[in-house]
C-alpha cells in the first residue's frame, strides 16, 4: 500500500473535475498538499508557462505523487484505486466494474466535457453567444445526460443507496459533483427523483461534504 502522506493535487475549489479528485482521495483517507490553479484570475493560471510544463493539456486536476504526476479525473481516481484498494472505488465482479464505469462515464465522457469552462468561453468568442445562451447550451447537455441517469439508476436492481449498492463507487465520486454544476446552472434535481435521492445520502457522507467547493480553502 502507498504512503498517504506524498501527494499533492493541483486544483480549483469551482472544479468539478477537481472536485472529483477530492472526493476519491478522501474517500482513500489521504490528504495531499493543495496547490491552487485559479482558472479564471489574469486569465486563468492553467495557462501559465509553469503549470502547462505541469499538464500540456492546460486542465485541472494534476495530481503529483512518488515522483510521477498523473491527469484526467478518472485516471487519478482509478490510480488511486490500485494503490489504495481499501475502500474501493470499482467492484470486485468484471459486470459490476462495467456498470460503474458506464455510469462515470455518461458524466466524464458526455455531459462534462461539452460544458466545462474552455468550451463556453470558445462558445462565446468564436461564435457570439451570449451568457445566457451559453448557460442553456450547459443545461441542455446536463437534462440530456441526467435523463439517461436517471432511467438507468431507477430500472436497475444494481442501484442502492448510492449509484451502485450501498458504498460510494466511482460512479457516485462523478455524479455529486455534476449534481453541484446543475445546481450552479440553477437546475433543481426534482425531475431525476432516484439522483436526488443519491445526491442526498451521498452529502450525508463526510468524503463528500469535505470535498464541497464551499469547504475548500481557496473557496470564493
Amino acid at each position: 500500500m502507498s504512503s498517504k502522506s506524498d501527494f499533492a493535487l493541483y486544483g480549483y475549489f469551482r472544479s468539478s473535475a477537481a472536485f472529483r479528485a477530492r472526493i476519491a482521495l478522501n474517500l482513500k483517507g489521504i490528504k495531499p498538499e493543495l496547490r491552487f490553479i485559479h482558472l479564471l484570475r489574469d486569465g486563468g493560471a492553467q495557462h501559465s508557462a509553469e503549470y502547462k510544463a505541469i499538464n500540456p493539456q492546460e486542465l485541472i486536476p494534476a495530481l503529483a505523487h512518488d515522483g510521477h504526476l498523473i491527469t484526467q479525473s478518472m485516471a487519478i481516481i482509478e490510480y488511486l484505486d490500485e494503490i489504495v484498494p481499501e475502500p474501493p472505488l470499482l467492484p470486485k465482479s468484471a459486470y459490476e466494474r462495467a456498470r460503474v464505469r458506464e455510469i462515470s462515464y455518461v458524466v466524464g465522457c458526455e455531459i462534462h466535457p461539452v460544458n466545462n469552462l474552455r468550451v463556453g468561453q470558445y462558445l462565446m468568442s468564436r461564435y457570439k453567444l451570449s451568457a445566457d445562451d451559453a448557460a442553456g447550451w450547459r443545461r441542455h447537455w446536463i437534462r440530456t445526460g441526467f435523463d439517461a441517469l436517471e432511467t438507468m439508476l431507477s430500472g436497475s436492481p444494481h442501484t442502492g443507496a448510492y449509484c451502485h449498492g450501498d458504498t460510494p463507487t466511482m460512479a457516485d465520486v462523478l455524479l455529486i459533483p455534476q449534481c453541484a454544476n446543475a445546481r450552479r446552472e440553477k437546475m433543481e434535481l426534482d425531475p431525476w427523483p432516484t439522483i436526488a435521492r443519491i445526491e442526498a445520502h451521498a452529502l450525508t457522507h463526510p468524503a463528500f461534504d469535505a470535498a464541497l467547493p464551499k469547504n475548500q480553502p481557496d473557496a470564493e
